[in-house]
């Protein structure tokens, strides 16, 4: 029964695609059934907001309404057309081809550029109100990032590990376009750094093949403060300074000699024979 009723309900929004806004009794004789009958399918298809009910016949004006009560007519929603079949992503493959052939690929990028122009003005307003008063650091900053992107339709999270953090993106809109165009992608890698405030790396993508868009957000060593530059990875810190060798530490002790650690390698590094 209930597969029969889903059958029955798929043929009512076809109608109203190929015929456009109708009567529940136009409906009905195109069916085959009662009235009654298809007023059940029209309220279960109301309630899952797939259609709309209006008064009087599409495009009349109040003058030319009839005696007594308006008709009602149901039109098919945008959330009802949703339903049948698109072709989005071979229309946008078709117009960035073109774009790509005619004025190569930086043209593609300007248009990656300019689609998530709006994308990211929403994102920051977001961010930025997420995180008054509580500091930017970027691995809060991701946090409150993965929000404003879930309800944007990108399903996202943000998580920390020990050398920052990882912002990862379940569902991407333009997959199947961005596997074609990667531009798409750095665009987007390019937005996630401008909102987080630092360099971020694209570790994979579901463009590329990967069941998540992960993207790495360095944050701050142990010891040292959560802003600016001092962002780095933990895996790239410095090891300790080797000693110095005794012709080598009377160089470094003059007077304006360098005297840091990173200048101590550095010396090691080109040092000749006497």
């Amino acid at each position: 029964m209930e597969t029969e009723d889903r059958s029955t309900r798929h043929r009512v929004t076809a109608l109203l695609v190929e015929h456009g806004p109708q009567t529940a009794s136009e409906l009905a004789g195109r069916l085959g059934v009662s009235p009654a009958a298809v007023r059940r399918h029209l309220d279960a298809l109301l309630v899952t907001g797939r259609i709309e009910e209006r008064q009087g016949a599409p495009g009349a004006g109040a003058g030319q309404r009839g005696r007594g009560r308006p008709a009602r007519y149901y039109h098919l929603t945008d959330a009802g057309r949703s339903a049948f079949p698109h072709a989005y992503d071979d229309l946008a493959l078709t117009a960035l081809r073109h774009i790509a052939s005619s004025q190569g690929p930086d043209a593609v990028r300007a248009v990656a550029e300019a689609q998530l122009s709006g994308l990211e003005e929403r994102c920051s307003t977001a961010v930025e109100q997420a995180t008054a008063g509580r500091g930017g650091a970027p691995v809060d900053r991701a946090q409150a990032l993965a929000s404003a992107l879930t309800a944007e339709g990108y399903a996202a999270a943000a998580s920390t590990l020990a050398g920052g953090g990882q912002l990862c993106q379940h569902h991407c809109p333009v997959a199947h376009v961005a596997a074609e165009f990667p531009q798409l992608c750095e665009a987007e890698t390019a937005v996630i750094g401008r909102l987080v405030g630092t360099h971020v790396q694209r570790l994979a993508t579901i463009a590329h093949g990967d069941g998540v868009c992960t993207t790495h957000i360095p944050g701050p060593l142990p010891g040292l403060p959560r802003s600016g530059s001092e962002h780095t990875r933990a895996g790239n810190r410095s090891a300790p300074a080797r000693p110095v060798p005794g012709d080598r530490r009377a160089q470094s002790a003059r007077p304006g000699a360098p005297s840091t650690a990173s200048s101590t390698r550095l010396f090691d590094r080109e040092r000749t024979p006497a």
